[in-house]
């Protein structure tokens, strides 16, 4: 047994100061004073207790194209943020998981290679609708597909029809339907009628991803969720026009989440003029005034969870495109900040840190069905990681990713992750 004492503990209604013992992977006790005999005592005085990060959005990209991350590396930085679980999307690895034999070959990689917890979206495309319940069946948490472009030419973007269809069958095997939602009617012409100008900054980027073409896509997903009955969670929502269209599709009994990236929550679309092309992503970073309500939005509990859509890429996918945006990889490096950046955005805005657990851990954990996980409770998994009050800069040394460019680089957070767990075995401690 393992007992930590002297910490604040988040739990899920209250934060006290407590110690927690652990034993055989689990949460065996929570309260104050806990000794036992034989039981090794871990000193945490001054430091919180957190429930493990769970990260639903995260692209590690083994196998095919483990030189942008595997397995190794990308779970260890995870591990370096905080986080217990991840969710890896279909794409980029190569083949992507859209099919029973890709599903597997990932599996395996990521049983031998991962450090931490683990589970793995199935993808939606037009030519696998016969797939989706094998893939169930064997373990896909869910299903993701594109309403635009994905950039990555293994996975297709789907169709209206292929929409509704894949909506029905998702339906029947009662999963939930995860959706990039940006119309790709929109985005793709109005981008090639900027590179046909000429006009490929990043201002121009931005300006070929506006705010409408998430909110059409939003729409119609939401309107053909109702035709099908399909479970949806939308990706990375970027704008609090969409925000309120969900919500209100919530309160008028759609089964319906969101969540939104520490990006647009950290930066607006000024950070190119720091980050330049690190700065790229889909849906691209917002103004200043529509950060602010998206801040706004998350206080106010409209928004169910937080996480990092980590999506990198070696050097030269970014470099290659610094005289045009348009051929930049779009993607933030970001799984190992999304616990700091919200950790910062609570203390600006008044977040408790039962509310912090809960954008970070606990909902997601409640939104796909992970019982022993997302919170600090006897009985629970001893997932959970331990943060202090301690400012620090982001330089290179401190990340973790296999690719060290990254947004977040020289950005100053109030907290730093002492060190993380997973069944009560330590998997990252920082260094002292």
């Amino acid at each position: 047994m393992m007992i930590l004492s002297g910490a604040l503990v988040v739990e899920p209604h209250q934060v006290t100061h407590s110690d927690i013992a652990i034993q055989n992977g689990k949460i065996f006790a929570i309260g104050p004073n806990l000794r036992k005999t034989n039981a090794r005592q871990v000193d945490v005085t001054g430091k919180i207790i957190m429930p493990g990060v769970i990260d639903t959005h995260v692209h590690i990209n083994e196998p095919g194209n483990e030189e942008w991350e595997g397995f190794e590396t990308g779970s260890y930085m995870l591990a370096a943020g905080g986080v217990t679980t991840f969710f890896d999307m279909p794409l980029n690895s190569n083949p992507p998981t859209i099919n029973l034999p890709a599903f597997q070959l990932k599996k395996q990689l990521a049983k031998k290679r991962s450090c931490i917890d683990f589970r793995l979206w199935g993808g939606l495309v037009p030519s696998n609708l016969s797939q989706l319940h094998t893939l169930a069946e064997n373990g896909a948490i869910g299903f993701k597909a594109f309403l635009s472009d994905s950039g990555f030419l293994p996975f297709s973007s789907v169709s209206d029809r292929i929409l509704l269809q894949g909506m029905f069958e998702i339906a029947k095997i009662g999963k939930i339907l995860a959706l990039h939602a940006e119309s790709d009617t929109i985005t793709s012409l109005l981008a090639q009628q900027k590179i046909k100008n000429g006009a490929c900054t990043a201002q121009d980027y931005n300006e070929s991803r506006p705010v409408v073409a998430e909110v059409e896509a939003v729409q119609r997903a939401l309107a053909y969720a109702k035709v099908t009955g399909c479970a949806l969670h939308f990706v990375h929502i970027s704008t609090p026009q969409s925000v309120e269209i969900i919500h209100h599709a919530k309160q008028c009994g759609q089964d319906v989440t969101l969540e939104t990236c520490p990006h647009y929550l950290l930066f607006n679309d000024t950070a190119y003029d720091a980050h330049h092309v690190y700065a790229k992503c889909a849906p691209p970073l917002r103004s200043e005034s529509l950060r602010r309500e998206l801040i706004q939005q998350l206080v106010e509990g409209k928004i169910d969870y937080v996480a990092s859509d980590h999506s990198p890429c070696p050097a030269y996918m970014k470099e290659v495109g610094r005289n045009n945006y348009f051929d930049v990889w779009g993607g933030v490096s970001g799984g190992q900040f999304t616990l700091l950046s919200i950790l910062q955005i609570a203390e600006q805005y008044g977040l408790t840190l039962t509310e912090v657990a809960r954008l970070t851990s606990q909902a997601p954990a409640e939104r796909f069905g992970l019982k022993t996980k997302g919170k600090l409770a006897v009985g629970m998994d001893a997932d959970f990681v331990i943060v202090e009050k301690k400012a620090f800069t982001v330089d290179k040394d401190q990340i973790f990713a296999k690719h060290k460019g990254n947004i977040y680089q020289d950005h100053t957070f109030a907290h730093r992750i002492v060190s993380t767990y997973l069944n009560g075995k330590l998997v990252f401690q920082a260094d002292e």
